[in-house]
């Protein structure tokens, strides 16, 4: 057999934390940051642990993490 191919796109995007779970950054942390709020900017720029229900779609594109 092959080997299996990684989706390089959700490589740069996921990483696996040491239980097997997925973290992803904030969306809206990129520009128009004048008008957010210093808390709000603090949250965002930290990563979140993704939802359940979109895990197993992100772990078959990343198979040898």
């Amino acid at each position: 057999m092959p080997k299996m191919k990684t989706h390089k796109g959700a490589a740069k995007r996921f990483k696996v934390t040491g239980s097997g779970k997925l973290t992803r950054r904030h969306s809206f942390a990129r520009h128009i940051l004048t008008s957010k709020g210093s808390a709000r900017k603090r949250r965002l720029a930290q990563g979140v642990v993704m939802d359940p229900a979109d895990q197993p779609k992100v772990k078959v594109m990343l198979p040898y993490s």
